[in-house]
């Protein structure tokens, strides 16, 4: 029975106290017993017998008996957790301290004291708050610093070198101190040593070295950015990158050299993990080459290809050298087949954060190297090749707007129709009129006949806009005069006055028109995706003024020919008043004229000028597009 056994070893213990070698051997009975059974070991706490040993242990003057009792109280902690709540006091830390500043204290006694300190401290936040306060801490990370050297020791008998042991021993309390849980604390007190280590890894890549080092590394900063730009600061990070890139050289003709190198991969991910821009420390060093090569290889079991993999993602994550390195050494279609033919679901979603990764790098790639190619001088360059990447987006609302013009304009073909017969038969009719009536500059009654219409000089106006109105036409309406004397004609032939018939130029901001002028405005859309409003308005005019005006002009042009007065008086946009146009209609109308008057002939020119102008804006938008 394992209690009845408890109870006869306590009581051996009790009775043998003159006889150091039975104690020994009882306390080594005692930790097999209570060896990962955490039963057996609640019951020996509960019989007294945690306390005796842990007063044997300080008050023995035996040596063997302190190390066999502390040996025996380690690993009944360990075994137990409230056997670990019992022990966990300031007092025991203190008592440990003890005998590792003793001067007489053998290597094996501060090993096993130090193996106390471990099993304290494991998964214990109150554990590592103690080893902490009572300085304990700082103990170790000097026997961490002074306990061995390279230089002295042959590190082939590291089984049986006791000096080798208790700086192992050392490397794994302290990353207990600084893990599970995380304490920050003494974190930050352990980057102290950091220095130390990185001349460690500069000095020797031999596993028993370089294992210990990088687990104290990778807990140390692991989610403390503080500690880690501490650790890049002092170079650190190179000094990773160099051991990785030796160790690879080897990982060809040793298995041992390429799992010390997954080793390494590990600590190097947990020192940029928090901070991907410190990634770009290793690019010069080709590090992601480096694990492309160590992930290919086929012995590396799903745990090392996740962390080979993690580790990758977080060098590209923000580093362009290092994502660039990626994509020319085939790293994408190697990410494609690990997540197309891996089961393991970490695996699957750490391939799947690289891939991301490749997807963001692809779109900054592809622009960069879009705008490398351009040849950008300056700001005001830059800032018209970004326009014209957006131009897609306008040519886009501009066949839309197009579309929508189209549909007005459907509506309004039976009306431009009937404008075009009325213009033919106006044509017509005044042409017949004049072959029958000759006209006497004297007769200030045929001149007042001649002015009960009213004559419409179209005035064109362009506006760029965005909207899109009514492209439709209509002519001011008829004012008729009844003209009772030739008196009141004759007082108005020496009168001059310009009749508002005029071309205006392009207006970016706005169109101003005139009170007394009606009118509508048609929307054109030009080639080049813009929108031009065009408005089409007749005067209203004097007709008392216009009929002086053209009695004037009569008597001035009666000594020229009768070819050259049949000319000025059949022009077509003169004797075209009261009917319907639009832009297209009285364009053409005024094309097929052969006489044209010097205000229509001004008009036609300004407007073919503006058409050529925009066939070239048109040109050079559809080049610069493609």
């Amino acid at each position: 029975d394992v209690k009845t056994d408890l109870n006869l070893l306590l009581e051996c213990l009790k009775y043998q106290m003159d006889c150091p070698l039975s104690q020994k051997e009882a306390l080594i009975t005692i930790y097999s017993i209570c060896q990962q059974n955490s039963e057996a070991s609640e019951y020996f706490r509960e019989i007294g017998g945690l306390m005796f040993i842990n007063d044997l242990a300080k008050s023995s003057v035996h040596c063997i008996v302190k190390e066999a009792a502390l040996f025996t109280l380690g690993i009944i902690i360990e075994s137990n957790v409230y056997c670990q709540q019992t022990l966990c006091t300031s007092a025991l830390f203190e008592d440990l301290i003890l005998f590792l500043i003793k001067k007489d204290s053998g290597v094996n006694l501060k090993r096993m004291s130090v193996y106390v300190i471990l099993v304290l401290v494991s998964n214990n936040k109150n554990g590592q708050t103690y080893v902490r306060d009572t300085g304990c801490i700082s103990l170790l990370l000097q026997l961490f610093r002074t306990t061995l050297s390279t230089s002295e020791k042959n590190l082939t008998d590291e089984n049986t070198d006791p000096c080798y042991q208790l700086w192992s021993s050392v490397c794994s309390t302290l990353c207990a101190c600084v893990n599970n849980p995380q304490n920050e604390d003494n974190q930050n007190i352990c980057c102290s040593v950091f220095p130390y280590a990185k001349q460690w890894l500069e000095s020797c890549t031999e596993p028993e070295i370089v294992r210990p080092i990088c687990s104290f590394l990778g807990l140390t900063v692991a989610n403390n950015s503080y500690v880690q730009k501490y650790f890049v600061s002092i170079g650190g990070l190179d000094t990773l990158a160099k051991v990785l890139l030796e160790l690879m050289h080897d990982s060809c003709l040793s298995h041992s050299s390429m799992k010390l190198a997954v080793v390494v991969t590990k600590t190097l991910d947990a020192c940029i993990a928090n901070n991907s821009a410190m990634g770009v420390v290793l690019a010069k060093y080709h590090t992601v080459s480096e694990l492309l090569k160590l992930l290919s290889n086929e012995t590396l079991n799903t745990g090392e290809k996740i962390s080979i993999i993690l580790t990758i993602g977080h060098c590209t994550e923000v580093c362009e050298e290092n994502q660039c390195e990626l994509l020319q050494n085939n790293g994408l279609p190697l990410m494609i087949q690990v997540l197309t033919e891996s089961q393991d679901e970490e695996l699957i979603k750490a391939a799947t954060f690289v891939l991301q990764n490749c997807k963001q790098m692809t779109e900054q790639l592809s622009l960069k190297l879009y705008d490398n190619s351009l040849n950008v001088n300056n700001a005001e360059e830059l800032d018209v090749q970004v326009r014209k990447r957006c131009l897609q987006d306008y040519w886009k609302k501009a066949k839309e707007i197009l579309h929508r013009i189209n549909s007005i304009e459907k509506e309004h073909d039976e009306e431009r129709v009937q404008g075009e017969i009325l213009v033919d038969e106006s044509s017509v009719a005044n042409s017949e009129a004049l072959k029958s009536h000759e006209v006497n500059p004297a007769d200030p009654k045929m001149c007042i006949e001649r002015t009960h219409k009213e004559v419409h000089c179209p005035q064109l106006t362009s506006k760029l806009n965005n909207q899109v109105l009514a492209p439709s036409v209509t002519s001011a309406p008829q004012k008729n005069e009844t003209v009772k004397t030739m008196e009141a004609a004759s007082t108005r032939q020496t009168e001059q006055r310009n009749i508002p018939c005029s071309v205006t130029e392009l207006q970016t901001d706005s169109v101003t028109q005139s009170p007394s002028i009606k009118g509508k405005t048609a929307c054109v859309k030009n080639q080049s995706g813009y929108i031009f409003s065009v408005t089409f308005f007749l005067p209203h005019l004097d007709q008392h003024s216009f009929c002086s005006e053209k009695t004037e002009e009569v008597r001035s042009t009666s000594a020229t020919s009768s070819s050259h007065k049949m000319a000025d008086l059949r022009c077509l946009g003169c004797t075209a008043g009261g009917l319907s146009f639009n832009s297209r209609t009285f364009t053409r109308m005024l094309q097929r004229c052969l006489h044209r008057c010097d205000h229509h002939r001004v008009i036609l020119e300004a407007e073919e000028r503006y058409r050529r102008e925009l066939r070239k804006v048109a040109a050079g938008n559809s080049s610069r597009s493609a």
